[in-house]
């Protein structure tokens, strides 16, 4: 498996937080279009101006192709700038799910 990680900076807080619920309210409907991931985490320090997203890939074919249209990509909202674009190796990859209460 294989790791995007995308990191943006110096973003508005509220331009932030409302990208963060506009994402949210997309993401039933799974990945962006022509965007092979397994999965992506939001991550968001408004505050901070800080937001963090990490897209999971099962291939590195896979992880070449999402790479090349989210590059093509703007997100919603002032984000802020995109401060780095990295990518990983993924040997473990644990989730907890809690049981619904």
């Amino acid at each position: 498996m294989y790791a995007r990680v995308t990191r943006w900076e110096g973003g508005d807080a509220e331009a932030i937080r409302h990208a963060a619920q506009e994402m949210t309210a997309r993401a039933p409907s799974g990945p962006p279009a022509g965007v092979p991931s397994t999965g992506i985490t939001l991550l968001i320090d408004p505050d901070g101006g800080r937001a963090m997203a990490i897209g999971l890939f099962e291939t590195e074919e896979d992880l070449r192709e999402g790479d090349r249209v989210l590059n093509e990509m703007t997100p919603p909202g002032d984000m802020g700038r995109r401060a780095a674009v990295e990518t990983y190796q993924v040997p473990l990859d644990v989730r907890h799910v809690a049981a619904a209460h």
